[in-house]
């Protein structure tokens, strides 16, 4: 299956070529570190790009001073990783093992740079997004969270960041490594917390500091408006964003969870094109995320939109659930659908502590060696029980009706019914959950008969409920919540919604297909209308 990004110790190093560094001469300055001196620590702004004239530089452990990798740079080689492009913050400390000297850009000057040299551009993207693949596999971090398998808090901020591909190691509480994390850190309790560099303790930890820790929840400016928002950070969102930037237009992507979307909740997607052997949802629409960067297109999450309205002069401004406001000239509707919340009785106290909405590998690792129940008999709900076949005893599938022939690939289906660790469940659905602080068990009403079932982990994926309730009133919703486009509201435009300036694109669209091609052509097709109604109303403001 194909990954986010080349494995970094089987890459074939290509150096910048020396019209490339001449290049990076003319907009950089020379530095010299001492043996033993910092180029970066922990928490720093990735705020310059630095390349090793001569000397050598060490990534460094935080907890013990140490050298913390084999390898090390020398001269020719570059410092970052793909935070560089987004302009977040150091994760590991960095210093000279010897006498160093290097060349240092400045980040702005360095994108605009890699904009006019492709090829320069591709060497550093590359070697960046192949760092961070190893940072994730090898969960090496100055960002450690303990005692997640404690902590319904602590696995909400563990699922924030594996879906953003956030670099951090989780910890079980009472583990020697967590024991020794909090000796170093002079932490006397024995409690869930989260740990950034050698000793800053996390303060009541919640996904939006850690994103603010990380750089990751852009600080915009009041006075700062956008050429378009796009609201929601799924397939159709990212490929707006990628086009968006490749046109010349100054976007924004906010996204309340993560960057991917529902999308990114699939652990394998076998039938997009160009990846024969399949890619997760999460790794497909991370690279999709890295094109938009590269363009110039700027991200923040977690940020939820919660109402819209439009000034005296025609811009449109987004509030968000941090206290924020965010305004541009256009907006993308393509927030996606979320799974919908059964009535079930205490769900909310188990959600996050034995419920979940995503089957990825951080979900993947509570239900090792016990069963697992998943609800839905779509696409998504084959996808993950597939995946999480390898790490339960036992994956009971839930469905409603009494078949998958309209709801699942047929691929999908005949590997569940081939595979003994699945049993699919039909004309079934749950009535109980059962457990204290956290989920033991549930009941099931199967073919009018109740039955238990030893399953300790509940993946619901049924139903699909648009998040549009901060755009009601304000544009033209069907009975379901979806916005309606085109012919609906009189429209030439099938992505133009009933307000000029507003579209919307992907799952969140009334009549749209809910498939990862379809949201992705969708994302890519509609800026060029919303590059004409801008020209359009820019040449309005301007004619006599």
């Amino acid at each position: 299956m194909e990954s986010l990004a080349n494995d970094l110790r089987q890459m074939q190093r290509t150096p910048l070529h020396e019209s490339h560094v001449d290049a990076i001469r003319e907009i950089a300055e020379t530095r010299t570190y001492a043996e033993g001196e910092f180029v970066v620590e922990v928490g720093d702004p990735l705020d310059r790009f630095v390349y090793v004239l001569e000397g050598e530089i060490e990534v460094v452990n935080p907890f013990t001073g140490e050298r913390h990798l084999e390898a090390s740079l020398g001269p020719s080689q570059f410092m970052g990783e793909i935070s560089f492009l987004n302009g977040g913050t150091v994760t590991l400390p960095m210093r000279a093992a010897k006498d160093t000297r290097t060349l240092e850009a400045p980040r702005a000057q360095m994108l605009e740079l890699m904009g006019k040299i492709p090829e320069m551009s591709d060497i550093i993207i590359s070697v960046f997004a192949a760092r961070r693949r190893r940072q994730l596999e090898d969960s090496d971090s100055s960002l450690k969270i303990i005692g997640a398998d404690r902590s319904a808090d602590l696995k909400r901020i563990v699922a924030f960041a594996s879906r953003n591909k956030i670099p951090f190691e989780a910890l079980d509480l009472n583990s020697e490594a967590a024991t020794a994390e909090a000796e170093a850190c002079r932490i006397t309790h024995n409690d869930p917390v989260v740990i950034f560099g050698k000793d800053q303790v996390i303060d009541e930890p919640t996904p939006l500091k850690i994103a603010r820790l990380l750089g990751l929840d852009e600080d915009i400016a009041r006075e700062e408006v956008f050429d378009l928002l796009i609201v929601g950070g799924g397939p159709a969102g990212v490929a707006a964003g990628v086009y968006a930037g490749a046109e010349g237009l100054c976007a924004m992507v906010v996204d309340d969870v993560a960057i991917g979307g529902q999308a990114g909740t699939s652990s394998r997607i076998e039938n997009y094109m160009g990846f024969p052997t399949g890619i997760s949802g999460s790794d497909l629409v991370w690279r999709g995320h890295v094109q938009a960067l590269k363009f110039g297109t700027r991200f923040a999450v977690p940020r939820r939109a919660t109402a819209i309205t439009r000034r005296e002069d025609g811009v449109f401004c987004i509030r968000l659930d941090c206290d924020s406001e965010v305004c541009a000239k256009a907006i993308l509707v393509s927030a996606g659908v979320q799974y919908r919340r059964l009535p079930l009785d205490r769900l909310e106290d188990f959600e996050g502590a034995g419920v979940y909405y995503a089957a990825t590998d951080m979900e993947a690792r509570y239900c090792r060696d016990k069963e697992a129940a998943i609800i839905g008999g779509g696409n998504s709900a084959g996808q993950a029980a597939m995946f999480l076949s390898r790490h339960a005893s036992h994956v009971h599938v839930l469905v409603r009706g009494q078949s998958l022939a309209a709801s699942m690939s047929s691929y999908l289906s005949s590997r569940l019914e081939a595979d003994p660790r699945i049993t699919i469940h039909y004309e079934t659905q749950v009535t109980a959950l059962n457990g204290d602080s956290s989920l033991e068990s549930i009941e099931v009403n199967k073919q009018g008969e109740a039955q238990p079932l030893n399953a300790a982990n509940l993946f619901i994926m049924v139903g699909a409920a648009p998040n549009t309730d901060w755009l009601s009133g304000f544009v033209k919703l069907d009975e379901r919540g979806f916005v309606l486009c085109g012919d609906d509201v009189g429209s030439n435009s099938p992505y133009a919604t009933s307000y000029p300036g507003i579209y919307a694109v992907g799952d969140v669209r009334a009549g749209s297909v809910k498939r990862v091609a379809s949201a992705v052509g969708e994302g890519s097709v509609v800026i060029s209308q919303i590059w004409s109604y801008l020209d359009e109303q820019e040449n309005a403001d301007t004619s006599p």
